[in-house]
């Protein structure tokens, strides 16, 4: 008979509903740290695994809270999920249902559950992630500016993308400070540019984002970050392979990284070249000198900081 609980949850910005695998128990509960701690306490013991979706940072408290109380906790993408819920044929959407379906994924598929970042891991993810919403809104400005002709609008333009750049640049001050003052993070940072067309903005993501570098393999790792290729066969026909998914703005700082690298560094243009020459298009092939810069940085990292211990599990 098996025994095991599987708790299934559906995080919104003001709640969160959950649902328990098998038993079919069910809760509504305001997203604060006193009601969410109260109902961790009302949960019967030996629970299994909780699971719930990434939504946008609003799962952080619930997840927290949860580990704290010993609860292995796994936080996933939400497309796997909406995939599953296909599968089982499910297609009404409520919090409550999307809750058990989160449950039932849960117990099907028992997604690993992941260590917490640290305070000082979250406090530098939270900076890189100002950090490119910052850059994002530059970017849309200077769109702007190109197609803009009335004098009023581009002096507020202009005005804004100066504010913008000053806030740029003390959220980098800002993120060098803490990586700075953590001998490990700097250290990883020397090893990564040290290749080139990996910069501090590169480093920063990737220390930001992908605190995984270096502990799990190439395949792993590739899939992580959005950069391994998903093929598409079926009998004789073969489709073309394609990326998707992962973390996208390490998929966006790789892709920078590789358009210096493919022009400075040797191993990455010859690589670049090489498949030029066997007929690959230009983007296939910039996508796979991605996906080789990661590899070579994982490697990297590992072997400095990694190689006496055991890689993490996907």
């Amino acid at each position: 008979m098996n025994d095991s609980l599987y708790v299934g949850i559906d995080v919104s910005k003001e709640w969160i509903d959950a649902y328990l695998y098998p038993t079919g128990e069910t809760w509504h509960v305001e997203r604060t740290p006193k009601d969410i701690t109260s109902w961790i306490t009302s949960l019967p013991s030996g629970i299994t695994l909780a699971v719930m979706e990434a939504t946008g940072g609003f799962e952080a408290l619930v997840a927290a809270l949860l580990v704290e109380a010993g609860i292995p906790t796994a936080i996933v993408n939400p497309r796997q999920v909406r995939d599953f819920a296909s599968a089982l044929g499910t297609r009404a959407k409520t919090d409550e249902l999307d809750a058990r379906v989160i449950a039932k994924f849960a117990e099907a598929i028992k997604p690993a559950p992941r260590q917490l970042p640290s305070n000082q891991q979250a406090e530098l993810g939270e900076l890189v992630t100002r950090r490119r919403q910052l850059v994002d809104a530059s970017t849309a400005e200077k769109n702007r500016l190109g197609v803009v002709t009335n004098k009023r609008i581009r002096k507020s333009i202009e005005s804004h993308l100066r504010w913008l750049a000053r806030q740029i640049e003390n959220i980098e001050d800002q993120i060098r400070t803490l990586i700075k003052n953590s001998p490990i993070w700097y250290a990883k940072r020397q090893v990564m540019i040290s290749n080139k067309g990996v910069a501090d903005k590169t480093a920063f993501v990737l220390l930001g984002d992908l605190p995984e570098l270096g502990m799990l393999n190439r395949r792993k790792i590739s899939a992580l970050s959005g950069v391994a290729p998903i093929t598409r066969t079926s009998g004789k026909w073969h489709g073309k392979s394609f990326i998707q998914g992962g973390r996208e703005s390490v998929r966006r700082a790789l892709f920078m990284a590789c358009r210096s690298a493919v022009r400075f560094d040797p191993v990455i243009s010859e690589f670049y070249q090489r498949l030029i020459a066997r007929g690959k298009e230009p983007k296939v092939a910039h996508t796979a000198c991605m996906r080789k810069l990661l590899t070579i940085l994982n490697a990297q990292i590992r072997d400095a900081f990694y190689a006496n211990t055991q890689p993490l599990s996907a």
